[in-house]
This record gives structure tokens, sequence and C-alpha cells, in this order.
């Protein structure tokens, strides 16, 4: 990566100094024409940066579910190629973000995917392993010419129902979090990317989706501080870029809004009280939880902007927010912000480290690692589950169209056919009535808990029964909050494999046949039988 050069600062106008702070959307599968439009937005208003994501159908913008998201199989190549249109198009060298918690494949088809923050949650001593992988996904952006990964995420997942964290959790012990986090960040700074820790002051303890409403956290300051903002403040001591601010109405410190808006929350809160002197980022202010109550083009931002916020993430209304800041604030507020993006784009723009391509080498060698060290036995009767390995049993999976590489190798090894809940439940069910002892594996078909987990209803009572009044062992390869639907017993057995990779699944066999132990450690507080 060549070194970029910035113009001397003190040549931008005012003006130019408001448009370096904003950050709106761009998708990899936008339209000639959509793309041609941001273009002329860079141009004219002198962007500082932008922000990446799939598609205007994807989870970021497709807030009710309604859309189809259409696959591209060459969303690196695209990456790439609108990265440089973009710079060209900029007067001023453009920022480049993304949220690729586990690595772009969080927005982008064919990329490397390393395991979920509750996956990671799961290892014992594991903070070098996260601190590869932090290194790693910084590399990977760096080679595709991106600059700030929006990551990690830092919330307590405190709340099973909570519908937007769980699984970005590193989970529910706030040692846990801050620990994992940091080696997260230091993994990222060694590799010369920038890192943003979020969703502040603490998006765990909710059951509301900010992409929809408005969450509520009715803690005062002392709670949070015992909890919530313990790992921010401890990563600030130890020094971060940026803190990203979350759509949260927490009543007890401001009960006017929501912390994006909230001078209480951003000002006197993150910078007074708790010292942090960076980049403050808001969360995308296209969400509902914001984006519905100001109802004005460019009021959102520039009350963003009041309560101290430095960059304005997914604005919208990009010309609109830019005037009202003007016409609202003294310079000198605008120069504090300005000085911050500007100190942290000459950070990011002195790094010349990276390579060409992708990590994928990398990626399949951390993760068989980190699929030694995670997979987690619950047991709540060891002795039926050894009397399962030493007999006739069933071999069961819920696929879900995912390559179950872990039920043929069963079959392989034990000659036990492998049998998909797919074929049927009448065909499955005769096949049950002829066996005590069921290994079942379980490929969630969704990570998130909306509508079951994408469980179709009628198998979901199904495997409850088989759980109820079999001898089953249960391999879960996905989110460990799921158990929570399946209706477990006190006795039941289940093995955590949190991830449905190809080195996870064949840890997984190798669990099965005793030739490797479970180190893992169940990262979060389930309902079920008071896990």
């Amino acid at each position: 990566m060549n070194k970029v050069h910035l113009p001397p600062k003190d040549q931008l106008t005012l003006s130019q100094k408001v448009g370096q702070l904003f950050m709106p959307a761009v998708f990899i599968n936008d339209t000639e024409e959509e793309v041609q439009k941001m273009e002329l937005l860079i141009s004219e208003h002198h962007i500082g940066s932008i922000c990446f994501f799939h598609s205007r159908a994807s989870a970021a913008t497709n807030f009710e579910g309604k859309k189809k998201v259409v696959h591209n199989e060459k969303s690196y190549d695209r990456l790439k190629q609108l990265i440089a249109r973009y710079q060209k198009a900029a007067k001023i060298p453009l920022l480049i973000a993304i949220d690729a918690e586990w690595g772009l494949a969080m927005r982008i088809e064919n990329t490397p995917q390393y395991p979920y923050a509750i996956t990671l949650g799961a290892l014992k001593n594991g903070n070098d392993l996260i601190h590869q992988i932090g290194k790693a996904i910084g590399s990977d952006c760096l080679n595709a010419g991106i600059h700030w990964n929006l990551a990690p995420v830092v919330d307590i997942n405190n709340n099973p129902e909570n519908p937007v964290i769980g699984y970005r959790s590193f989970g529910d012990d706030k040692e846990d979090v801050f620990t994992k986090a940091q080696a997260f960040t230091r993994g990222m700074s060694d590799s010369g990317i920038l890192n943003s820790i979020k969703h502040f002051p603490g998006h765990g303890d909710t059951a509301t989706d900010s992409h929809l409403g408005l969450p509520v956290i009715d803690k005062s300051l002392q709670e949070l501080k015992e909890n919530e903002l313990f790992p921010f403040q401890q990563l600030i001591q130890k020094g971060v870029d940026s803190v990203m601010v979350g759509h949260l109405l927490l009543p007890q410190l401001d009960n006017e809004g929501p912390a994006t808006t909230s001078h209480k929350i951003i000002s006197n809160l993150l910078r007074e009280q708790m010292g942090f002197e960076g980049v403050i980022i808001s969360d995308a202010l296209n969400m509902h939880a914001v984006s519905k109550t100001f109802s004005k083009k460019g009021d959102l931002e520039a009350k963003a902007f009041a309560a101290g916020m430095d960059v304005l993430c997914f604005s919208e209304n990009v010309n609109e927010g830019i005037q009202t800041i003007l016409k609202q604030e003294k310079s000198e507020r605008i120069e504090e912000s300005f000085h911050r993006i500007w100190k942290l784009k000459e950070k990011a723009f002195s790094n010349t480290t990276a390579t060409e391509g992708l990590g994928w080498e990398t990626a399949a060698s951390i993760n068989a690692d980190v699929a030694q060290n995670c997979i987690t036995e619950l047991y709540g009767s060891p002795s039926s589950c050894r009397a399962l390995k030493t007999s006739p049993f069933l071999n069961l999976s819920l696929s879900n169209d995912k390559k179950n590489l872990f039920s043929q190798g069963l079959q392989d090894a034990y000659g036990s056919m492998a049998l998909d809940i797919a074929w049927g439940l009448d065909q499955i069910n005769v096949q049950i009535a002829e066996h005590e002892n069921i290994v079942l594996a379980i490929f969630p078909p969704a990570v998130k808990p909306k509508n079951l987990f994408g469980f179709d209803e009628k198998v979901l009572e199904t495997i409850k029964s088989w759980i109820a009044n079999k001898n089953v062992l249960l391999y879960l390869f996905g989110n460990p909050y799921v158990l929570d639907i399946l209706g477990l017993r006190g006795n039941s057995n289940i093995v955590l494999v949190y991830q449905d990779f190809t080195e996870f699944q064949e840890v997984a066999l190798q669990h099965f046949m005793g030739k490797v132990p479970a180190k893992g450690s169940l990262p979060i507080q389930l309902k079920t039988f008071g896990l």
C-alpha cells in the first residue's frame, strides 16, 4: 500500500472540514447510477469517510427483512474496484471503513471468516488466538484498501433475549469482555488498522433491536460503571482509536433522548468523566431508533454533532447536515472534531504494510486452533453419554442445507447411516421408535434469535419430544442461545461447537471419538436448566 499524502489541513475551508465528519454508507451491489451519485456526493461535499455494506437489502438497511439479499460471488473484486473509484472521486483521501467483526465475510462473500465473538468467549486462556484473529482481520482489510474496522463489540451480553448483540459479544463477564476485546484491538493495531469499540454505553441488557426501535437501559450511573461501562473504561485507558455510541435511551442519565444525541452521555460522561480523547462515531444514523424521530433533514446530524459526536455514520442527509451544522455551530467546535478525524487519517495513511491477497491459510489454521480449544461440554448425565457411545445409535441431523461433515464422519466411522430431518419427520420417527440412543447434530437456520432462530415450529416440537423421551447427545453447531428453545432437561447432554466451519466439524467428530477433550467454557448464562 502506497503512502497517502493529505493536503495541508489549514487549506481546508470550514465547510470542507464539516464534510470530513460525514461517513455515508456505500454498497457493494449498487447500480452504476447509484455509484455515480455517491462519487458526486464525495467530490462536492468533501466527504471524510465511507462505510461499506453489502447491499441495500442487507441487515443494516433492510430492517423489516422484506427485501431479498442477492449474493454476489465477486463481492471482493467489486469492493476493491469501488474503493478505487471513490478514492479517485475524493479531493481529500477517504478513510474507508467496514464492520468486520468476524472478518470481511461479515459483509463480503468469499472472504475469510473467523469465529463469532461468542465462540471466542468460550476460550480459556485464548487471548493469543484472539490477538492473531484481530491481526489477520486487519491484514485482510488493509489488503482490500480498508483503513478502519468498526470493531470489536464490547457490550456485555447479559440479556438472553437480546436480538441484535448476542453472538457478537464475548460474553456476560465484564473482565472477560475487556481482556478479549483488548487482545482483539491489539491484534488490529499490530496490523496497522484502526479500531472502534462499540456500542457505548452498552447495548447488552436489552431485548429491543435498535434497528427497529429505541432500547431502554434503565440503570443508574453507578450500576453502569460496575458492569456495562467497565470494558469501555478499561480499553479507553489502554488506548483505542474510536468509540461508537449506540442508539440507547438511558433515562437515569438523560431522559430527553438517545445516547446518540445526548450531550450528557457523549460530552459529559464519555469525554469528561471517562477521559476519552479520540474520535467518537455514531452508530448508523439511518436506524429507526433515531431516524424516525427527526422529520427535518439534517436535524439528526446537527443534534448528534452538538452532543459531541465527531463522525456521523450512515448519514442519509449529508448536504442538509453540513448546512445545518455550519449555521448552528461555532467554528471552534467544528475545529475540535475536524482535528480528531484528521489525526486519525494521518495515523491510517502512514501505514504502508499491506500486501496482496487474502489470508485463507491463516484463517484455516487459526480456526482449527480455536475449534480445538472452544468446544464445550454441558453434560447433565455423563453416564448416559458414555452408554450412548458404546451402544448402537441413530445418527440424526438437522443440517438446513449446510455441508454436514460431522454426521457423514459418524457414518464412516461407526456405520450408522446419516439421516437428516429434512427428509421427512414421518420417515425419521419410524427410525426413532427403533432406537433409544440418538446423536443429534443441529445446524440452526439462523444465528439471530428472531422467529425461533428460523426453526420450523413443528420440527422444533418434534426435537423437544425426542429430547424428553430418548437418550440424546446433542451437538450444536451454532448460537448457544438456541438451547433455550429446545426444551432441555436437567439430565440432557450437549456439546457446544459454536460454528459450522469445516475445522469445527472435524474437531467435533474427533471429540465424539474421544480424541479431543472439551476445553471450552460457556461464556453466557442460559435460561434452560439453570446453566
